[in-house]
C-alpha cells in the first residue's frame, strides 16, 4: 500500500467522522446559542438552564440522525474492510 492510498483512507476517515458528527454538534450550537441568547435578554444567569435544554436536544437529534450515521461508518467499514481483505 503506498502513501498515496494511506493518506486518501485517513482522508475518508475524517471526512466520515465529520459527517457523523456535524449534525449532533450543529445542534448543540444552535440550542446553546438560543439559550445564551434567552440568558442575556431575560438576565437569568441560572447554570443549569444551559445544560438540559442543551442535552435533551442532543438527544432528539441523536435519535434522528441516528440511521444516517449508522448507514454511513458502515459504508465506511464494509470498505476497509474489503480493501483489508483484498490485500492492500
Amino acid at each position: 500500500m503506498s502513501g498515496a492510498e494511506v493518506l486518501d483512507i485517513a482522508s475518508e476517515g475524517i471526512w466520515t467522522l465529520i459527517l457523523v458528527s456535524a449534525p449532533v454538534m450543529l445542534i448543540g450550537l444552535l440550542v446553546g446559542v438560543i439559550v445564551a441568547l434567552f440568558q442575556a435578554l431575560t438576565q437569568i444567569q441560572e447554570q443549569t438552564l444551559v445544560f438540559v435544554p442543551k442535552i435533551l436536544s442532543i438527544f432528539i437529534a441523536l435519535l434522528v440522525t441516528l440511521p444516517f450515521m449508522g448507514e454511513l461508518m458502515n459504508s465506511f467499514t464494509n470498505r476497509i474492510a474489503g480493501l483489508i481483505v483484498s490485500g492492500y
